[in-house]
């Protein structure tokens, strides 16, 4: 059972909504969120769909470098 199923919250400064998935904090930094220092971030939904969002140029660059 890992931390989410036990409900642990999101990791982004003033939201208290139960995570839904979780990340490296460092590439949650990256997409501009505001995460608390640790190694892994917890989002909620909101927060991983904000992130998605941000960062869809460069997941698509790096499938693009994959496929070569």
């Amino acid at each position: 059972m890992g931390k989410i199923d036990k409900g642990v919250k999101c990791s982004v400064v003033g939201c208290g909504n139960p995570a839904v998935r979780s990340l490296d904090s460092e590439r949650a930094s990256k997409a501009g969120l505001h995460v608390g220092g640790s190694r892994r971030a917890y989002l909620c939904k909101d927060h991983y769909k904000e992130m998605k969002k941000r960062t869809r140029k460069e997941r698509l660059l790096e499938r693009w470098r994959m496929i070569r």
